[in-house]
């Protein structure tokens, strides 16, 4: 399957659509106590210590995730690394529920709280840390080591030589185990794979930031490369997206003889396989350097003109660390029906839309951002849509939505209960055109990046998030006609948490 035969995607996408997609069965049915072990354990490797300092350095939250792109020359040390992997997916805390025992709860969000998202580091030798190739173990805080030597080579190559990568000490890749997630939401979790890894990314970029060390995400690599290069199973585990992080001017040196992995993982506990998911993802595959360099081009999309704007407020400013953030963050489950106010949710569109260094835009979020609001203080309740290129919001309809707002985020009570339900949507047809079906990875990752961001802005304001999935169509259907012809990516809720009674 070629990427540009992007029948592949509608397939896909039509297909996991909530409430009656094809490739969704809708009697499956998921319990807690099935969940699969959420770590990849790799058996007799050599492991590193990872050092942890959890020490805020000074840089509020919503500062690091509003910073623009950073040009600087820095090579980061392992204790960096340490701290970039803890506050990207380590564990921040642990909840014993009743019937299923003590649960470990990750920096970032995760759809059910299944963590299918595996982290790989590849470096040349920086301060503390010989080059290699490892897995980050987030359980004991540790590296396996995988290779050693200094691969950072094959992976610029499987980039087409993108520039950043080229200078990058050190090389993130993001990788997703299929079956860890599908166990609860089946076909639908390839969409899961790009929700959770942005998520994920918004934590990487921000800690990345505080440290005023530079950082790019790309998403254009030829697939087979990199699974070579960590030995997977692309069938069973599967990379997602690339993170270089820091700038050297030094050359990358020759790769060293690439030797088969011989190393025995357990990557899940469940091998129940969905042909659609790695259909998608074969689909929309990369096969060689030639392929990733012919399509690697930006995209700027053309907004619609917008008339009666109402100017955003003003932004709050919080001292509130990055990383007390992340420690603190998690899904919220219970909203109070309490209004935020006008300046707090000017301030999460703010600060959370600023431009991704990305290989895909060199602008903001590609995602068109629609929002219920339900309980604003200084804004009346109806639904709007936020018009980025002038700072404000466009009314398209007053009125109360409450119902509304439950309705698409699959009658739950969240998206009933919160003060705005945020929608991302864009042109799928677009962004296929342009991408291929490639673009399917793309779109759903730049929302989630974005709604990650959300997250961390509504905690640090001392407000509570949680992303949801919803109706697809129903959506659509909604906001129409203003957003006819648009699909929808991502959703979040924000409001006030509730109080313990």
């Amino acid at each position: 399957m070629q990427n540009h035969e992007i029948e592949a995607t509608w397939h896909y996408h039509n297909g996991t659509k909530h409430p009656n997609g094809m490739l969704l069965n809708r009697f499956h049915v998921y319990h807690p106590s099935h969940r699969p072990t959420p770590y990849k354990i790799y058996k007799n490797v050599s492991q590193i210590d990872l050092p942890l300092n959890k020490t805020p350095i000074g840089i509020s939250t919503l500062d690091a995730i509003s910073a623009e792109n950073i040009d600087n020359h820095i090579i980061p040390d392992l204790d960096i690394l340490g701290r970039i992997l803890y506050f990207s997916s380590g564990i921040t805390k642990k909840i014993k529920f009743q019937g299923l025992g003590e649960m470990e709860f990750r920096a970032a969000s995760c759809t059910g709280a299944l963590y299918h998202i595996e982290i790989y580091l590849i470096c040349s030798d920086i301060p503390g840390l010989g080059a290699g190739v490892y897995h980050f173990d987030p359980k004991h805080m540790k590296l396996d080591v995988i290779r050693l030597g200094d691969f950072r080579k094959f992976v610029s190559q499987s980039t087409a030589d993108e520039p950043f990568t080229n200078q990058a000490p050190a090389i993130l890749v993001f990788t997703d185990v299929f079956s860890r997630n599908s166990i609860k939401y089946q076909s639908r979790e390839y969409r899961h794979a790009f929700w959770d890894s942005g998520t994920i990314l918004a934590n990487t970029i921000a800690i990345t930031s505080a440290h005023k060390i530079p950082s790019k995400i790309i998403t254009g690599f030829a697939d087979s490369k990199i699974c070579e290069l960590l030995g997977l199973d692309i069938n069973k585990e599967a990379p997602i997206v690339i993170v270089p992080i820091g700038q050297t001017m030094q050359d990358m040196s020759i790769c060293p003889t690439m030797q088969e992995i011989n190393i025995e993982a357990i990557s899940s506990d469940y091998e129940i396989e969905y042909p659609e998911i790695n259909a998608m993802h074969e689909a929309s595959c990369l096969l060689t350097e030639t392929e990733v360099k012919s399509w690697r081009h930006q995209i700027t999309l053309e907004r619609k003109q917008s008339n009666k704007l109402i100017p955003l407020g003003k932004n709050i400013t919080t001292c509130e660390s990055l990383e007390n953030t992340i420690i603190r963050r998690g899904s919220t489950r219970k909203f109070s029906l309490e209004s935020i106010t006008f300046d707090q949710l000017s301030t999460i569109l703010n600060k959370t839309t600023s431009k991704i260094n990305s290989d895909f835009t060199s602008m903001e979020s590609l995602s068109d951002i629609y929002i219920i609001v339900n309980a604003v203080d200084g804004l009346e309740s109806g639904s709007y849509y936020f018009v980025k290129e002038k700072n404000a919001l466009e009314q398209l309809r007053k009125g109360n939505f409450r119902h509304a707002s439950g309705n698409l985020g699959l009658d739950q009570d969240l998206p009933y209960d919160a003060s705005v339900t945020i929608f991302f949507m864009l042109n799928l047809d677009k962004i296929l055109e342009h991408f291929g079906n490639r673009g399917y990875r793309v779109a759903q990752l730049d929302a989630a990046i974005t709604g990650g961001k959300m997250y961390l802005a509504s905690y640090a304001l001392g407000l509570g998030a949680t992303g949801l999935t919803f109706y697809d169509d129903l959506v659509t259907n909604f906001f129409s006609p203003h957003a006819e012809n648009k699909e929808t990516m991502f959703l979040i809720a924000i409001g006030k948490k509730e109080k313990p009674t």
